[in-house]
C-alpha cells in the first residue's frame, strides 16, 4: 500500500464548541474541511494543560506513562520528566521513510531537539520571530499583590504579523519542496492560538461586529462544586461585563485567525493535487473555559470547555466523508489511528490509546466506548481522574468532593449528581470502568491506593496485584 502524506494542524486551547454546528466562531475553512472529513464529537484531551496532552499525542500514552505530568516551564524536572526511552509516532514515521517537519509550538519536553524525534526540519516557539504590533485595546485583570495580566487585546496590523501566518508560510514552503519527492511527508503545524492572551488583528476582530456574543449563563458561581473553582472565580471578579464580552470576542477571533491560516495551507495542498490523498487531522491539545462557570483559561477545573477538543480527521480517498462519529476519543488515540491509516506497524511498547478507524467503519461500536483523563496538578497538586461513558461524566477529585454530570440532560454541567441516589449504580459503573483503565495502563499510584486513608472512591479496584513496596510497608496485605 502506498503511504499517504500526513498533515497535522494542532491548535492550542481551542474548545470543541468552535467546530460544532451551534458555534459562533467564524471558521469557514474548517467547516469545508468537515464536509470531507469525520468529526469526532466526543473527543477529549487526556489532560487540560499543554505538555502532558501533547506528549500523549506523540507517544500514545497517558501522562503517568510518558512522565510529562506537568508543563515544562512550571515545575522542576524531577516533578515532570519526559521519558526519552519511549518510541514515538514521529520516530516510527521517520524510520518508515517519511520526511518530517514541525512548525510552531512544541512545548512537549525540555530539550527542544526535534531531530531526536525524527524531524528533519523545524522551527519552534524558540526560533519563530516575534513581530512588533501596535495595540489598540487590551483587557487586563488586576489582583492585589500580583502582576497585572493581559487577557486579550486587539492590534492594528493584519494577520501577516501573526506567528500563525509565519509558520503556515514555512509549512507551505515545505509542501512545495516535497511535492515532487519520492518519500511521503508528515507535516505538523502547531499554532499558539487561541491560547491566552487572546491577541488578534483588528480586521479579524471586526468580523464579529454583528455577532450576538453573550456572557455564558454559567458565569455566576455554581453549586456543589470543588471550592477551588470558587476561589479561581475570584481571580476574574474585576472584569466588567464589557471586558468579559470583549475577551470572548477576542477568543473567537483568535480561532478565526487559525482558520484563515489553515485555509492557506489547505489551498496549497489542493493547488498541488495533494489534498484528496492526504491524511489531515485538525485538533487541539485541550480547551479553554472562555467565561463558562465564571472562569477563563484552563487547568484544574474539569468542565467540558476545558477538556472537550475539536478532532476532525479527513481520511484519504473520502473515507467517512461528512460523518459525525460519537465514539469517545482521546489524545492517546492519535498515534494508533495514524499508524492504522498508513498501514504501519508499531515497534514501541503497549499503548494506552487505540485506533479510531474501527469506529468509523462500524458506528455501532461507539456505544461501548469510553475515555479517561488524568490531572496531576500544575505547580499546586490537584489529583484528578475523569471518565466519560454513555453521556455520563465522573470526576474524582482527591482534594475535594467528586462530581458526576449527566451531559445529555445537563450539557452545561450545572448540577452535580454525586449525591443523587438515582445515579448510584451508574456512578459505581463509571468508577469500575475507571479502575479498569487504571489497572490496564499501570497507573500504580492510583492502583496501590489501598491504604485506609486513601479510600476516597465509592468502590475500590477489586483484587488487583499490589506493588512490592506497598506490600513491604503494609503488612496487612
Amino acid at each position: 500500500m502506498k503511504k499517504k502524506n500526513i498533515v497535522i494542524i494542532l491548535s492550542d486551547q481551542m474548545q470543541q464548541k468552535t467546530v460544532m454546528d451551534e458555534s459562533k466562531a467564524i471558521m469557514p475553512n474548517l467547516r469545508n474541511l468537515q464536509k470531507n472529513a469525520v468529526t469526532f464529537c466526543n473527543a477529549h484531551s487526556v489532560n487540560a494543560i499543554c505538555s502532558p496532552s501533547r506528549a500523549s499525542m506523540l507517544t500514545g500514552l497517558l501522562p503517568h506513562n510518558h512522565g510529562m505530568v506537568d508543563c515544562t516551564h512550571t515545575v522542576p524536572a524531577y516533578r515532570s520528566e519526559y521519558d526519552y526511552s519511549l518510541h514515538t509516532l514521529t520516530n516510527e514515521l521517520h524510520d518508515a521513510g517519511y520526511v518530517l517537519a514541525h512548525y510552531g509550538k512544541w512545548h512537549i519536553e525540555r530539550s527542544y531537539d526535534l531531530h531526536k524525534f525524527g524531524f528533519s526540519a523545524y522551527e519552534t516557539e524558540r526560533q519563530i520571530p516575534k513581530k512588533q504590533v501596535h495595540y489598540l485595546d487590551k483587557v487586563t485583570i488586576h489582583n492585589e499583590g500580583y502582576r497585572d495580566y493581559t487577557l486579550c487585546g486587539i492590534y492594528q496590523e493584519g494577520p501577516e504579523s501573526s506567528e500563525e501566518h509565519y509558520m503556515v508560510s514555512k509549512a507551505i514552503d515545505f509542501v512545495e519542496a516535497q511535492k515532487e519527492g519520492d518519500n511521503p511527508f508528515c507535516l505538523v503545524v502547531s499554532a499558539y492560538a487561541p491560547h491566552d492572551p487572546y491577541m488578534v488583528p483588528r480586521c479579524i476582530y471586526d468580523l464579529y461586529d454583528n455577532h450576538d456574543i453573550t456572557i455564558p449563563g454559567t458565569w455566576e458561581k455554581d453549586g456543589q462544586r470543588p471550592v477551588i473553582y470558587d476561589r479561581l472565580h475570584e481571580v476574574w471578579k474585576s472584569l466588567s461585563p464589557s471586558d468579559i464580552l470583549k475577551a470572548i470576542r477576542c477568543y473567537y477571533s483568535y480561532c478565526s485567525l487559525v482558520d484563515e491560516e489553515m485555509g492557506r495551507l489547505i489551498d496549497c495542498l489542493k493547488q498541488n493535487d495533494l489534498y484528496d490523498d492526504t491524511l489531515i487531522l485538525f485538533l487541539a491539545d485541550h480547551g479553554d473555559l472562555v467565561g463558562s462557570h465564571g472562569l477563563f483559561c484552563k487547568g484544574v477545573p474539569s468542565y467540558e470547555e476545558g477538556y472537550s477538543i475539536p478532532l476532525v480527521v479527513k481520511f484519504p480517498e473520502g473515507k467517512g466523508k461528512g460523518l459525525e462519529c460519537k465514539a469517545y476519543a482521546s489524545s492517546c488515540d492519535i498515534l494508533p489511528t495514524i499508524l492504522d491509516v498508513e498501514g504501519l506497524g508499531w515497534r514501541g511498547g503497549k499503548l494506552d490509546g487505540m485506533s479510531l478507524v474501527p469506529f468509523v467503519d462500524n458506528p455501532e461500536m461507539c456505544d461501548d466506548s469510553y475515555s479517561i483523563a488524568e490531572f496531576h496538578g500544575q505547580r499546586y497538586s490537584y489529583t484528578q481522574r475523569i471518565i466519560w461513558h454513555k453521556q455520563l461524566k465522573y470526576v474524582f477529585n482527591a482534594f475535594d468532593r467528586d462530581c458526576l454530570y449527566d451531559l445529555c440532560n445537563d450539557p452545561e454541567e450545572k448540577y452535580n449528581l454525586i449525591d443523587d441516589p438515582a445515579f448510584e449504580e451508574q456512578k459505581k459503573t463509571l468508577v469500575s470502568l475507571l479502575w479498569k483503565k487504571i489497572v490496564e495502563s499501570g497507573d500504580w499510584s492510583m492502583q496501590d491506593a489501598q491504604y485506609c486513608m486513601h479510600r476516597l472512591l465509592p468502590v475500590g479496584p477489586g483484587e488487583v496485584p499490589m506493588g512490592d513496596n506497598f506490600k513491604r510497608f503494609n503488612l496487612g496485605f
